[in-house]
């Protein structure tokens, strides 16, 4: 798509080129006179122009228009001989190609007072050339002369191509660039030259590096060369094997073909560990037992898995007496000092003859051969030759320093330290170095005390405040306490040294701060309220409660009254001097069995006198006998067989007087039913 618009772009600007200006057509005039005067009237005040008509090449030229390659005309200048050599060039703009023969016209016209440059009056014309000329392109000026009758005109001319444009017509276009669109520069025929590492008829294609395949590679930059998919390589020559591929190769991109002694999808089983990794060193011989697994057979000498460990014989000191081994591969040898020899040096040659105990050592002869040396104290050795180092085990601790005496290691301790071995620290705390209860704390030949407050130095024996090392800022004042200084901030100022200002309350926070105790106010008011109505309504039922009891008071009062039965009597309903039938009468009224309600209900009130209580005294009787005979007989009271309720006669009370009817109604009772009036 992309080298498609490269294509169109390309040639709409091939065809703006054949309607665009190639070139320019310029004529210089040198000089211009006249023998008649160019001016007849006021030669001062004469001014002229010049015309130029550019035809195709003619024959017969004519001067009439039109002017097949172009024509100009020069700006209105002094007739003088400076202004006409002085004046600009006259451009002629080239629309077509530059044919190299053509009809030059150029006239001289004496411009009208009005300052038009008009060719229509002939009778303005001064001077005219016609003739035929050919001219190839170039930067150089042609110099031409026009003798006429009366005049003589000096000009110059010259072709020269526009920018971009080149060739002998100026018909080549050829702008230089580097970007998308190409890359390259032009020559003076217009003929593109593509910059390094481009290639192509508008210089778009990139060279590849050397050797980058054409089939497999590409670029997009010169001296590049990626690699299309499946391919890989600095060249793009070889194929990419499947992933996961360990030991195969490919002919083609994602191809796995296992090399020899692999095996699986990805060529990751190892048929042939031996052949393929060859682990076996020193020229052991290797052994397949299974898939990834081998044995090692090694040869006399070396040992490990891979057979990579050459066994040293050396490592048991075989060689005796002093002789020094060197290891062989699978076998050692010993170089024997001066009176020994054998395989490990165990054959001595000497006496005691010979002297060979050494540093004072006593020689004794061996009943079986040779001798044997007797060492003083402080040396060792078959002949006495090495002397004891007693610092060997390094017996001094602490970093001391050993040194052997002779007889024994002694051992010079470091500031600090004691004892034998130097293995004591010396207590620097044990003479109280702290002063003013400061706590020491022993270290290596020093001591370091922890002061109490108020107190520094080494000893504590320097008093100090902590304020002295403690700035307050901002005028703070600062004060000793136990745990530290601490500053006193003056007001405005907050932090452990005052140096943060406070924060001041806004202005308009004032409304908040009255909403806030408004609602406290309020709040307030209804605790007040609620209490009231509480404290009100626990007296009202205390008073409650008080009427209750009251009002039981007066219950037992009127129950326990002693009711006189009757029609009147001299005491009339008081208990003292009540007749003893009444009392009678009383007890057998009073019924045992619960509590009593007080009820009016089925209660049949008679306000007659004497016949009424006979007649209510019978009704009773009858009743008690009723009682008796069921208790007797099913120990149950039938209602049905005893009246629901009993008249009692009123007492007579008055109206107004402060007892009422009530009527004695028991509760849950097998029992009749009795009423009475108090």
């Amino acid at each position: 798509m992309a080298r498609l618009l490269l294509s169109c772009l390309l040639l709409f600007v091939s065809a703006q080129t054949v309607f665009s200006s190639g070139g320019v057509f310029e004529l210089k005039i040198d000089s211009f006179t006249t023998s008649r005067g160019i001016c007849s009237y006021k030669p001062q005040d004469c001014r002229i122009f010049f015309r130029v008509c550019l035809k195709h090449s003619q024959d017969v030229i004519s001067p009439d228009p039109p002017c097949t390659y172009g024509t100009a005309l020069t700006d209105i200048i002094q007739a003088d001989s400076d202004s006409i050599s002085q004046s600009a060039p006259i451009r002629v703009p080239l629309l077509f190609k530059w044919p190299g023969t053509f009809s030059l016209i150029l006239e001289v016209w004496n411009a009208e007072s009005s300052g038009v440059e008009s060719t229509e009056n002939q009778d303005n014309l001064i001077s005219r050339l016609a003739a035929r000329r050919q001219l190839t392109v170039g930067e150089d000026w042609s110099q031409d002369l026009h003798r006429g009758d009366q005049s003589e005109l000096r000009f110059s001319y010259h072709v020269v191509c526009n920018e971009h444009y080149h060739g002998e017509a100026c018909s080549s276009y050829c702008r230089p660039r580097n970007d998308t669109f190409g890359h390259y520069t032009c020559d003076a025929e217009g003929t593109r030259r593509c910059l390094d590492g481009w290639d192509g008829e508008y210089c778009t294609d990139p060279i590849c590096a050397a050797g980058c395949s054409q089939v497999h590679g590409f670029c997009e930059s010169p001296g590049e060369c990626s690699c299309h998919q499946g391919w890989q390589g600095e060249r793009c020559d070889e194929c990419a094997r499947h992933p996961g591929c360990l030991h195969g190769t490919c002919q083609q991109p994602w191809q796995c073909n296992c090399k020899e002694g692999w095996g699986g999808l990805y060529c990751d089983q190892d048929l042939n560990y031996c052949t393929n990794h060859r682990p076996c060193q020193n020229g052991a011989s290797c052994t397949n037992t299974g898939q990834g697994s081998y044995t090692c057979t090694c040869r006399p000498g070396f040992s490990g898995k891979n057979c990579e460990i050459e066994t040293n014989e050396c490592d048991s000191n075989p060689c005796k007496n002093g002789g020094s081994c060197k290891d062989l591969v699978n076998d050692y040898s010993c170089a024997c000092p001066q009176g020994f020899y054998g395989k490990n040096c165990e054959i001595i040659a000497m006496t005691c003859a010979d002297g060979p105990c050494f540093n004072g050592g006593t020689c004794m002869e061996n009943v079986g051969g040779g001798y044997s040396c007797r060492c003083p104290a402080g040396f060792t050795g078959s002949n006495c030759e090495k002397r004891i180092d007693r610092c060997s085990s390094n017996p001094c601790a602490n970093g001391a320093k050993c040194v052997d005496v002779g007889s024994h290691a002694m051992c010079r301790c470091r500031p600090g330290f004691t004892g034998p071995h130097c293995e004591t620290n010396i207590d620097d705390c044990a003479s109280n170095p702290c002063r003013n209860a400061g706590t020491c704390v022993d270290g290596i030949n020093d001591f370091t005390c922890t002061c109490t407050l108020g107190f520094t130095g080494k000893d504590c024996s320097v008093r100090s405040s902590p304020c002295d090392r403690f700035d307050c800022n901002n005028g703070g004042t600062c004060y000793t306490h136990f745990t530290g200084p601490v500053c006193e901030c003056p007001r405005g100022f907050m932090g452990a040294r005052c140096e943060y200002p406070r924060p001041t309350v806004p202005v308009n926070s004032h409304p908040a701060l009255i909403a806030a105790v408004v609602l406290g106010l309020v709040t307030l008011t209804l605790l007040v309220c609620a209490a009231i109505h509480i404290l009100r309504q626990l007296r009202r039922s205390q008073e409650l409660r008080a009427l209750s009891t009251s009002v039981k008071n007066d219950l037992e009062t009127v129950n326990n009254r002693n009711a006189v039965i009757g029609g009147g009597g001299p005491n009339k309903g008081n208990l003292p001097g009540a007749p003893l039938s009444i009392l009678k009468e009383k007890e057998a009224f009073l019924i045992s069995g619960g509590q009593l309600k007080v009820s009016n209900k089925d209660a049949a009130l008679v306000e007659k006198g004497s016949d009424n209580v006979a007649m209510f005294k019978n009704k009773m009787a009858d009743c008690n006998l009723v009682k008796d005979e069921q208790h007797h007989s099913k120990n149950k009271f039938d209602f049905k067989k005893c009246e629901p309720s009993i008249i009692v006669p009123p007492l007579a009370f008055a109206k107004d007087s402060l007892y009422h009817p009530v009527f004695i109604i028991p509760e849950h009772m097998e029992q009749c039913v009795f009423a009475t009036e108090v």
